[in-house]
């Protein structure tokens, strides 16, 4: 004989004990799906490129800064140069030239998505990019725009 519909929803409900109560380990991890969680998820926010060494840094913070302008010049044979200018400091009468970043650390640094090239300007036997920061996508919970 069928169970009425007020057995049946008895039936299904489940016991719940307070969890500060319970000392049993195979009854919390029931509830809870351990497999789902790494050490690193829990102690640290989850990271989508590594950290970066002191190189990889210094120039992140070289195109990161909006009052230095840098370029990469692809040249026809193929040859990368990265580089910007550096104004004349008038503390040490130094500067006023044009300093080459390291091509590696920046290409390791485009191949991990953080810094892009942007519109092209063609020469005949070149071609220019101005080198930004990558955009880092909106946190969850902020919409863009949003001053909160």
């Amino acid at each position: 004989m069928p169970p009425t519909s007020s057995n049946a929803v008895a039936t299904t409900r489940a016991v719940h004990t307070p969890h500060h109560g319970e000392s049993d380990l195979a009854q919390r991890t029931r509830r809870t799906d351990f497999t789902r969680l790494t050490a690193p998820a829990v102690l640290a926010p989850p990271r989508s490129t590594p950290p970066l060494d002191a190189p990889a840094a210094d120039v992140l913070r070289i195109v990161s800064d909006s009052r230095t302008p840098v370029f990469v010049t692809v040249h026809a044979n193929g040859r990368i140069r990265y580089g910007y200018w550096r104004p004349v400091d008038s503390a040490t009468g130094r500067g006023g030239c044009y300093v080459a970043l390291p091509t590696g650390v920046c290409e390791e640094l485009r191949s991990c998505g953080r810094i892009t090239w942007g519109e092209p300007v063609n020469d005949p036997s070149k071609t220019t990019y101005r080198v930004r920061p990558a955009r880092t996508p909106a946190r969850a919970g902020r919409e863009e725009g949003s001053a909160a």
